[in-house]
C-alpha cells in the first residue's frame, strides 16, 4: 500500500521505536478515539519523549495516517489469507467464521479498527481521507479478487458484477461489525455476513 508517511532513513532501532509509537497510538485511538488521544498520552504510554515522536512524525496528523496504515495491515493480514484462496462456497463460510470468531474472542469490543477510524476521520483533512479511501479500496479489491475466483471456478454466472458484489460484501461486513459492537452480540454480524453470502449465492451457476 502507498505510504503517506515521508520516507525516512531509519536504523533498526529507529524502526522499532517508530513502530512502538504507532502501535501505542493505535491502541489509544481505538480505546479513546483520535480526538481523545494526544501526543502527550502517546509519549506516556509508549515511554518516549516528545522529541522522539516529532523525530518520526511532523505532527499528529502524520501519526494518525501512520496508524490508519497500521490498522489496515492488521485487518488485511488476517482476512486476505482467506479471500486470496477461495476454493468454493465453503471458503466463504470459513471466512465468515473467522471474522465472527475474532469478535467473539474480543467480547464484541472495538469493532473494526479501520471502520472506527473512518467514522471519526472521514470528514477531516483531505490527505487523511485519501489514506482511508485507499485502505478501503485495497479491502474492496480483495473481495473483487475473491468473487472473480468463484467465476474462474465456474461457480458464479459470468454476468455477476464482481465490483457490485465486492461492495455488497464489504458493506455487510462493516455494518455487521458496527451492530456487533453496539449490541455486544455476534448475532447481527453473523446475520449480516450470512445475508451477503446468500446474495452472492443468487448468482450461482
Amino acid at each position: 500500500m502507498t505510504q503517506t508517511v515521508p520516507a525516512r532513513s531509519l536504523t533498526v532501532k529507529g524502526e522499532r521505536t517508530r513502530g512502538k509509537i504507532v502501535d501505542t497510538a493505535a491502541t489509544l485511538m481505538l480505546n479513546d478515539g483520535v480526538a481523545g488521544t494526544t501526543i502527550e498520552s502517546v509519549c506516556a504510554a509508549a515511554g518516549v519523549g516528545r522529541s522522539q515522536v516529532y523525530h518520526y512524525f511532523d505532527d499528529k496528523g502524520e501519526l494518525v495516517r501512520a496508524v490508519i496504515e497500521r490498522q489496515a495491515e492488521l485487518v488485511f493480514s488476517g482476512q486476505e489469507r482467506h479471500l486470496a484462496h477461495i476454493q468454493g462456497w465453503e471458503s466463504w463460510e470459513e471466512w465468515r467464521d473467522f471474522v465472527v470468531e475474532i469478535q467473539r474472542r474480543a467480547g464484541c469490543v472495538g469493532g473494526c479498527p479501520l471502520g472506527s477510524l473512518a467514522s471519526e476521520l472521514a470528514d477531516e483533512d483531505e490527505l487523511t481521507r485519501q489514506v482511508l479511501v485507499r485502505s478501503f479500496q485495497r479491502w474492496e479489491r480483495a473481495f473483487v479478487g475473491a468473487v472473480q475466483q468463484m467465476k474462474d471456478l465456474g461457480l458464479l454466472r459470468e454476468d455477476a458484477d464482481t465490483a457490485l458484489l465486492a461492495t455488497t460484501l464489504l458493506a455487510a461486513l462493516q455494518g455487521g461489525l458496527l451492530l456487533c459492537q453496539t449490541h455486544k452480540d455476534i448475532s447481527p454480524l453473523e446475520t449480516s455476513l450470512n445475508g451477503a453470502i446468500g446474495y452472492l449465492r443468487t448468482f450461482a451457476v
